[in-house]
């Protein structure tokens, strides 16, 4: 195992689209619910805890060898919103693009054929991550770290946050990340027995409606 990887995989340089989104911090901030470092991190702790978590368990499962067929389907069947989906999609397109770059491999071109159109993001860094040589906690670190990192970064764009402020943010939600990270694991390995109704599906309609609401702009920031 190449723990170095995660630092590749993870590193916000790496070139895999996520710096266009904004993880539904955009239209928080218009709807005046982040408006600052406090109100960041309880939009970002909300987040942890629904898509960061079932993101993070995806992620983990693909590595642990669950069907990425069916792991795409569960992801699907989690993210109500249309305009989600499409993110999802677009992102584990370019995800796959930079991976293929960086850990070239027969599984990684068969994935590509198999969703031509992208698969869901947390299914294609599990198994980039796998390919990379790294495990299931891995994944799920990289995962549920993307899932308020990304926020954090965009709001200091949309607010001029000090960018201190941010980051004592996400330090502050490192134990809880540890936590979700130690729960999406336990839960990939169950559905690598059970199946992947084993694997959570934590709801977050603000961020739903939300992104709904985003995707009809004429103008905006972000994609996402």
């Amino acid at each position: 195992m190449s723990r170095a990887a995660l630092l590749v995989l993870a590193d916000g340089r790496f070139p895999a689209g996520g710096h266009a989104h904004s993880g539904g911090a955009e239209a928080a901030v218009k709807a005046g619910r982040v408006t600052g470092a406090a109100s960041l991190e309880d939009f970002c702790r909300g987040r942890l805890h629904t898509a960061g978590r079932v993101a993070a368990a995806l992620a983990a499962a693909a590595v642990l060898g669950v069907d990425p067929r069916a792991l795409d389907e569960a992801a699907e069947a989690r993210t109500p919103s249309p305009a989600l989906r499409g993110a999802a999609r677009k992102l584990g397109r370019q995800l796959m693009r930079a991976a293929r770059a960086a850990w070239p491999s027969g599984e990684l071109d068969a994935l590509a054929r198999e969703f031509p159109k992208g698969a869901h993001q947390p299914v294609v860094l599990g198994i980039v991550a796998r390919e990379a040589g790294l495990g299931p906690v891995d994944a799920a670190y990289c995962a549920v770290y993307e899932s308020v990192s990304g926020p954090a970064s965009a709001t200091v764009r949309l607010l001029s946050l000090d960018p201190f402020e941010a980051t004592a943010v996400l330090a502050r939600l490192a134990p809880e990340m540890d936590l979700v990270v130690d729960g999406a694991v336990e839960a990939a390995r169950r559905a690598a027995d059970e199946g992947v109704d084993a694997l959570p599906a934590g709801s977050s309609p603000l961020l739903e409606i939300g992104a709904e609401v985003h995707a009809s702009w004429a103008v905006r920031l972000f994609a996402s």
